[in-house]
């Protein structure tokens, strides 16, 4: 039994790279097959299709990049280090993306249309996890007295997410990872303007 659960882990975080590079709808069975080193009727063992193990590997995906931006929120102290240690998580998204071949968030939310509704809720649930990642951080800043109790906490988390998500786009098309540094730099003046005046 463990060795089968360690073999259906494999396959997971292999299929996760590879949707994370190819896409979906670019992957093929043969194509898991070919970076786990699996038989057919070993991968069908374990899954019973493809949309299966894509599910579970997105998930396995934002697991990681989530265990990654905890642990950076972990050593900062004010919700502005805070906020800016969840994007140095995507500092590099072209050479160190947090999970090969990009933000798996990204990748699937782009992806992901009513051909594969699963996929596409799976992608919303951890975008709205984002927001309430950010959110709870800029509630946090009220709560501290670092920011001004008339901060928009939905307005601004939802800029910060898709600010973020926008330049690491950019920086991957691109492939000059300069983007995610501007977005960095103007979210910094952005809510140094919410500080509280003691």
């Amino acid at each position: 039994m463990r060795k089968d659960e360690a073999t259906r882990k494999h396959i997971i975080m292999k299929s996760a790279e590879l949707f994370n590079q190819k896409g979906y709808a670019g992957s093929s069975i043969q194509d898991i097959m070919d970076i786990t080193g699996l038989t057919k009727g070993g991968l069908y063992r374990r899954f019973s299709n493809k949309d299966e193990i894509a599910v579970e590997a997105f998930e396995y995906a934002g697991r990681v990049l989530l265990e990654q931006m905890s642990a950076a929120i972990q050593n900062s102290d004010t919700a502005i280090d805070k906020i800016m240690s969840v994007c140095q998580v995507h500092i590099d998204p072209v050479h160190n993306p947090p999970i090969k071949g990009g933000c798996p968030l990204l990748n699937t939310a782009v992806e992901s249309d009513d051909t594969f509704p699963l996929l596409r809720e799976k992608a919303l649930a951890a975008y709205e996890y984002m927001l309430l990642l950010i959110g709870d951080i800029l509630r946090g800043g009220i709560s501290s007295g670092e920011f001004r109790s008339d901060l928009d906490v939905e307005s601004v988390a939802s800029f910060i997410v898709s600010s973020l998500e926008g330049s690491v786009m950019a920086s991957r098309l691109s492939r000059d990872g300069k983007h995610v540094r501007f977005i960095m730099e103007q979210l910094q003046v952005l809510l140094h303007t919410y500080r509280s005046v003691h």
